[in-house]
């Protein structure tokens, strides 16, 4: 059920509704976590979350608008650049840091994560990077417009690895369709996973895409080792990127 006033978007996930009004169930890419904060994650997320984390209920707005968020428009900056799962933001503050003539979008829904990622900004002296909570598929599909985004970074994603969750892997047929008409032209799209079978299926899936070109690379050299990526490879996983371009 969809709320058709005028100049509203669609309901967000987790706010659909049954014409009964029960809650309608929904097939995600993620579950959301616990969402107690250490003393230090705490203390970032009371100096810095109203200036960098964009507040759920503000994509609800008729007008709502990220370049609202970052200060800047379009014409003020090099290009868009949209994190998909930014975790503690390890990599985001490293990379973010690097690229201060575009604006960062970082969508991550586990609070924790994004208190640590606020302490990390706070410690780079970054100020280009704002933090999403709301479903990133959703924001994607309803908040970015066509040929809005430079690059896309997805490292690590949930890989659902038992069979019976595969559904929920963020990385399908109908998202690449999504991804590519978001990206401008040249745009491109990174990934990065220690599963095997999900690096599979990602090379499919891309290679798939009418729209991209691309496929397996080397590591990415500017993407940090992360404590998320170090724990696989101590296990024996192999670390796959990917590279994808917008033809």
């Amino acid at each position: 059920m969809t709320d058709e006033r005028p100049g509203l978007p669609p309901a967000r996930p987790h706010h659909k509704l049954t014409d009964d009004g029960r809650r309608m169930r929904e097939v995600l890419t993620y579950s959301r976590r616990g969402s107690r904060f250490t003393p230090q994650q705490a203390a970032a997320w009371e100096a810095h979350h109203e200036r960098w984390v964009i507040p759920d209920e503000a994509v609800d707005a008729p007008d709502f608008s990220f370049d609202a968020w970052f200060g800047r428009g379009p014409e003020d900056r090099d290009g868009l650049i949209v994190e998909i799962g930014s975790g503690v933001g390890e990599a985001t503050a490293v990379l973010a840091a690097r690229r201060p003539s575009y604006d960062v979008l970082a969508f991550e829904v586990w609070k924790p994560g994004v208190a640590s990622t606020l302490a990390r900004l706070a410690e780079a002296g970054v100020d280009n990077v704002r933090l999403c909570s709301v479903d990133a598929v959703w924001s994607v599909e309803h908040l970015l417009a066509p040929g809005s985004i430079a690059e896309l970074w997805t490292f690590f994603p949930d890989p659902w690895h038992k069979k019976k969750h595969h559904k929920r892997r963020l990385v399908t047929p109908s998202f690449a369709a999504l991804v590519a008409s978001r990206l401008r032209p040249g745009g491109v799209w990174r990934l990065a996973t220690d599963w095997e079978g999900y690096a599979q299926q990602m090379l499919e899936v891309l290679s798939g895409e009418p729209a991209l070109e691309g496929g397996v690379v080397e590591r990415w050299e500017e993407r940090p080792v992360t404590k998320f990526e170090r724990k696989g490879a101590s296990v024996g996983r192999a670390i796959t990127d990917l590279r994808y371009r917008r033809r």
